[in-house]
């Protein structure tokens, strides 16, 4: 029975994943931070394991591998750096703390999970990582900007390691989803999601579903010649 870490799945994006890979018969443990009630009634839903981790924190990422260790002793088939943190705003009124936040969250902390869970891959010579970005990495936000560059960076390290652990026969793709419905989209109005949709040439919004099914796929043996690749999933928004 294959098994998946994912990082940041309590929620949205993430607990569709959980869904999707339990659904499929995979052994899932999954990290959150705040939403512990929505994190349990995952677990109990689906039977995967949850553990409350910082993704930025290297004791917690140490704890999580200790954990998956313990609960998978086999080894990891699969890790999805999905945890990341968004913030709205002008450049020029961005703090320096909420910059260097915004990275600690959505790069270092998947720095450190790759960086725990890479050496078993390598030496069962075999894996795969996914990183979750953004379109915005791909193309920039405007009052997004921090954002975008922490979400490019996920593409960039996406690419680089995808060379250097695929001799290992490591795997490492990235996602880019458009615009999700998710509770983040809460302070859009009717009319904002209506001219979204208007914009997207597939004309509707994505799901959570949407982009669960795609991380699945990369993980799955249907894409065992595929590394290195940013997968867009954002219905034509960005092409």
């Amino acid at each position: 029975m294959p098994n998946l870490v994912i990082t940041g799945a309590s929620r949205g994006i993430g607990a569709e994943m959980v869904r999707c890979f339990a659904r499929h018969g995979w052994q899932v443990l999954f990290t959150w931070l705040r939403s512990e009630q929505a994190a349990l009634a995952l677990s109990r839903e689906t039977g995967a394991h949850a553990l409350r981790c910082d993704a930025g924190s290297e004791a917690d990422q140490d704890r999580l591998l200790a954990e998956a260790q313990r609960l998978f002793p086999q080894g990891i088939d699969a890790l999805i750096c999905n945890a990341g943190i968004a913030h709205t705003g002008l450049l020029q009124d961005l703090s320096a703390a909420m910059w260097d936040e915004l990275f600690r969250v959505n790069v270092r902390g998947a720095f450190l999970a790759t960086r725990a869970f890479l050496p078993g891959m390598i030496s069962r010579r075999q894996g795969s990582i996914v990183y979750v970005s953004s379109m915005w990495g791909q193309v920039g936000a405007s009052c997004e900007v921090a954002y975008s560059a922490c979400k490019s960076a996920l593409i960039g390290l996406t690419k680089g390691l995808a060379k250097e652990a695929g001799p290992s026969r490591v795997r490492v793709n990235c996602l880019c989803p458009g615009v999700v419905e998710t509770d983040m989209m809460n302070g859009y109005t009717p009319e904002d999601k209506a001219a979204l949709r208007e914009e997207t040439p597939l004309g509707r919004l994505g799901t959570p579903d949407d982009i669960a099914r795609s991380a699945y796929f990369l993980c799955s043996g249907d894409a065992d010649f595929i590394t290195g690749q940013v997968l867009g999933v954002n219905g034509g928004f960005v092409i």
